[in-house]
């Protein structure tokens, strides 16, 4: 399991206190004195979480140790409750074409543009990306709904009907589901 990164940026007493622990933290610590040298290990150490003790408008995935002294094993609390925050919001996130999907919030979003998406849409949208080739309506019934594929119904048709007027309406687009002769599918 490879170790999550902290980076202990403009904090040098904490950098300090936090190396002589190293060995029993479940996280790899570096430290940026500079906004340039914390750019360049956050190239190199994606999803990393820093650690300051000012708010900084320009940097994301921080947070601010404000409160000090603080007792150690508070601290190393505090951190593991940022990086299971962060890996959740990571997790969280998807990105198909030029859109990106919380989950989370079951919103997809393209620059400032938000849409409020059901379950049932987000799973279909997923469902869709991953194949390659159009997906059926017995496929989606089958996966997305869990019908049985020999009951009559027209759900993943509405859906889908649905779910392209929503993104014709706010997002002006009409090509992100397209209707193939063997089924659906996203480009």
């Amino acid at each position: 399991m490879t170790k999550q990164n902290l980076i202990i940026y403009k904090f040098k007493s904490l950098y300090h206190i936090l190396v002589e622990l190293d060995l029993d933290l479940n996280f790899k610590i570096t430290s940026a004195d500079t906004k340039d040298s914390l750019d360049d290990k956050l190239i190199y150490h994606n999803n990393s979480l820093i650690i300051t003790n000012s708010k900084y408008i320009d940097i994301g995935n921080h947070f601010v140790l404000e409160n000090s002294p603080i007792n150690i094993s508070k601290l190393i609390e505090k951190i593991n409750i940022e990086f299971l925050k962060l890996q959740f919001n990571n997790q969280s996130q998807m990105k198909i074409n030029n859109y990106n999907i919380n989950l989370n919030s079951r919103e997809i979003i393209i620059n400032d543009t938000r849409l409020k998406l059901t379950e049932k849409e987000i799973n279909t949208i997923i469902y869709l990306s991953k194949s390659k080739k159009p997906v059926s309506i017995d496929e989606l019934q089958a996966k997305v709904w869990s019908y049985q594929s020999d009951i009559e119904t027209h759900t993943v048709e509405t859906h889908i009907y649905r779910l392209r007027k929503k993104f014709l309406n706010t997002f002006n687009d009409k090509e992100f589901i397209i209707s193939k002769k063997n089924g659906y599918q996203i480009k």
